[in-house]
């Protein structure tokens, strides 16, 4: 008589875990390994952050040498303005990155009021100042600051803080617009009266984020959209500057000599560069030929030195941080803290999209930077405190806290080995 097969037990079911204060998840695919751990987000986002603005240091000085010795200057001017910004970016995204989310939302209405407050200043005899027409500029001796890049931010708070508590009549159209669009549509507008239509359009960006996020229904969110498209038309007929910028773009037989000049400079740049590039510090077109090249085409020079090496790798880095914002939406249990990190995605993704869009001919000459890489103090260090308080989200994700504390320091991991190599 034969013995029947063993059977195999059968495995039990992957219980639920529930976080603290948070409601009960299924447990991550096994096979995804870290990239599904608790504190993915956080370093995704850390390391990320950091190598971008370690490769803007480094594109920067490569890049404004030439300049700087032209202006008789030292070489290494703009880098180490850079590199200043950068390190007071550090301390500001280590305190952002443990600010607790009832701290923001508290500050919400406070900043944002600063805010403008700090962006009328441009308007005020002997404190504003700019260039190629846009006046969005506070400068004194030996300071400048861009305060509209304060009011990214603050925007952002203040969107999550009253989008968050009206989650329940979002679907009415007087709480879905009232007070976001009036208020928001202040701040764009001190913006605009500086001639910055880059930046405004980035902010009418990082606003829509927020309100998709929130759920506002499409219909709504079409309609405010329709408007929002609307005025950007009428704010770029009604300068000729950007006219001819427009023009140029969509002409077959474009100047380049004139109006297309940085454009197909650009173009040049990254065809020279070709797979691997002509070698860091290397590139033609610093020298007094591309304008802007440490600034808003410094996506030309990387791409010119670098070559499709280099281009891909700050595309990867970008696609980095989109996956680690996309990643806190979807497991964090706080509306506020979703509706912030959508609204810092569309403001930092979506102007690296712009600015790589002009760079590459798919977009008119706009004017905004490359977070992180470009050239400019206000810009890092506000980018930096956007990003630290992703980190601070971060933190707080499901099962997120218990695992960074139940993690050794690295200096206690390198107190162990050392301790280990002498015994």
């Amino acid at each position: 008589m034969s013995t029947p097969p063993t059977a195999r037990p059968r495995t039990a079911p992957t219980p639920a875990v529930t976080p603290p204060g948070g409601t009960p998840e299924a447990r991550e695919p096994a096979f995804l390994g870290t990239w599904n751990s608790a504190v993915t987000s956080y370093y995704v986002l850390l390391g990320a952050t950091l190598l971008l603005a370690a490769i803007g240091l480094v594109m920067v000085l490569s890049s404004s040498s030439v300049e700087s010795l032209a202006a008789g200057k030292s070489p290494y001017a703009v880098f180490f303005s850079q590199a200043q910004y950068a390190l007071m970016g550090l301390p500001v995204l280590l305190v952002m990155s443990r600010l607790p989310v009832r701290v923001l939302r508290s500050a919400a209405w406070p900043a944002l009021v600063a805010g403008i407050a700090f962006q009328m200043l441009v308007f005020v005899p002997g404190l504003g100042c700019g260039s190629g027409g846009n006046r969005n500029w506070v400068c004194v001796p030996g300071f400048s600051a861009q305060p509209s890049e304060a009011v990214k931010l603050a925007l952002v708070v203040w969107l999550a803080a009253v989008l968050s508590r009206k989650l329940r009549l979002i679907h009415e159209w007087k709480h879905a617009l009232v007070p976001v669009v009036p208020v928001a549509g202040v701040a764009i507008g001190a913006v605009l009266l500086g001639h910055d239509l880059g930046t405004a359009m980035v902010m009418v960006l990082l606003v829509a984020g927020a309100m998709f996020v929130a759920g506002v229904p499409l219909r709504i969110f079409g309609v405010a959209g329709i408007l929002a498209a609307a005025g950007v038309a009428v704010l770029a007929i009604t300068s000729p500057n950007r006219v001819n910028r427009i023009t140029a773009w969509l002409s077959a037989d474009c100047d380049v000599t004139n109006e297309c000049y940085q454009t197909q400079h650009a173009a040049w740049g990254l065809a020279t560069g070709g797979w691997s590039g002509v070698g860091l510090g290397q590139s033609a077109e610093k020298w007094s030929y591309l304008p802007a090249a440490h600034n808003d085409f410094i996506f030309a020079i990387l791409g010119e030195e670098l070559g499709l090496v280099g281009t891909l790798l700050v595309l990867a880095l970008f696609a980095l941080l989109a996956f680690a914002m996309v990643r806190i939406m979807r497991r964090h249990t706080d509306p506020f803290v979703k509706i912030a990190t959508a609204a810092v995605f569309a403001w930092v993704i979506g102007q690296a999209v712009i600015n790589i869009a002009v760079v590459i001919g798919l977009l008119p000459v706009i004017g905004v930077p490359l977070p992180l890489v470009s050239a400019g103090g206000s810009a890092l260090i506000m980018t930096m405190a956007a990003l630290g308080m992703l980190l601070s989200f971060a933190r707080t994700e499901p099962g997120a806290a218990e695992a960074l504390a139940a993690r050794p320091s690295v200096v206690r991991r390198s107190l162990a080995v050392i301790g280990r190599t002498r015994g």
